[in-house]
């Protein structure tokens, strides 16, 4: 049974008793609009991958399909777009894999601490048949995936002190995502896990409800959470990805050719996207730097240690796990 928020029936609520248009799909002139909501800054390379992806669908479908985006939590955080695209008011959104564990736990695997041996191995798994699966695997709760975006990996950012070492993280409050595998991972290295919205964040770190948290460099820079937390630890814990996503009340509205324009444009933004996460991850490190933010790169042992026995203790992730890092490992060498 899907689950609807009172955020998301509300909306439907309003919708039904003013007749206001909040549909994800929508017929305007001659062709056809989708609506994307997502929670980044416009600066963010994963907005501008969509921008490209919007001008790209209206050159494949000759103007039939265009997309219309709204960004920095415009239509809601993370969780309430992915309830509006369940409920067919929204078309698209954007979420990490994180938060998507929540509606879809075959993407639990992909939260796990030190998942993948390097960026090679990452996109090797996202484009490969393992990224296939867990894109369609979420159309249970009425999501489609439709792409991976990069976003890099996640490490620590904090108040009032470095993090060297797991040691530093006991007794802080350190922000996560409504995840319970981020919680789960947090917890196990000693922090205080603190689920905030995104959006919230700034001013409970500069109000000290939270120590600390954890992102990758560009989002650690647009947000400008850097002028509060001085201190970046890239542990690089995890490399969660983004996930692009169709409600597939959308999607099943469209017919065959256009499900293939919608899809290609995603693809290409995609690919997009890496390109201009490589030059963000280098701009962004450079801008906290020159403002001031102390940045260090710890020894990832003993942070890896302390998440050994999170991951062992997963068993419902570890056939997952298994065969992902199974991904592009030479085959054992055998006798004569």
């Amino acid at each position: 049974m899907i689950r609807i928020s009172t955020f998301a029936s509300g909306l439907l609520v309003a919708t039904l008793v003013l007749g206001a248009s909040v549909s994800g799909c929508a017929d305007a002139g001659s062709g056809t609009v989708l609506r994307l909501g997502h929670g980044l800054d416009v600066n963010h390379p994963v907005h501008r991958a969509m921008e490209f992806m919007a001008q790209r669908l209206e050159e494949l479908s000759d103007g039939e399909l265009r997309l219309k985006i709204y960004p920095s939590e415009q239509l809601g955080s993370e969780r309430e777009c992915l309830e509006l695209l369940q409920i067919g008011s929204l078309g698209l959104t954007k979420v990490s894999a994180a938060v998507l564990e929540g509606f879809a736990p075959d993407f639990k695997v992909l939260s796990m601490p030190y998942l993948f041996r390097d960026r090679q191995h990452a996109f090797a798994v996202l484009d490969g048949e393992i990224g296939r699966r867990l894109l369609v695997s979420s159309e249970a709760a009425r999501l489609r995936g439709l792409t991976f975006y990069d976003a890099g990996s996640r490490s620590f950012y904090t108040r009032d002190r470095p993090i060297h070492s797991p040691e530093n993280l006991v007794g802080l409050k350190i922000r996560t995502q409504e995840s319970a595998t981020a919680m789960g991972m947090v917890r196990a290295l000693g922090g205080a896990a603190t689920p905030i919205a995104w959006g919230e964040l700034y001013t409970a770190l500069q109000q000290g409800v939270v120590d600390g948290a954890e992102n990758n460099p560009p989002s650690f820079h647009l947000s400008r959470h850097y002028e509060v937390a001085r201190y970046y630890s890239l542990d690089e814990h995890t490399s969660v990805p983004d996930v692009l996503l169709v409600s597939t009340g959308v999607w099943r509205r469209l017919n065959e050719t256009q499900q293939r324009w919608l899809q290609a444009a995603a693809d290409e933004s995609a690919t997009f996207q890496r390109q201009l996460w490589r030059e963000a991850e280098q701009e962004a490190l450079r801008a906290v730097k020159e403002a001031g933010v102390e940045v260090t790169r710890p020894d990832k042992a003993p942070f890896q240690a302390a998440v050994r026995e999170l991951l062992e203790g997963r068993r419902e992730v570890a056939a997952a796990y298994a065969e992902i890092q199974a991904v592009g490992q030479m085959p054992a060498e055998t006798g004569p």
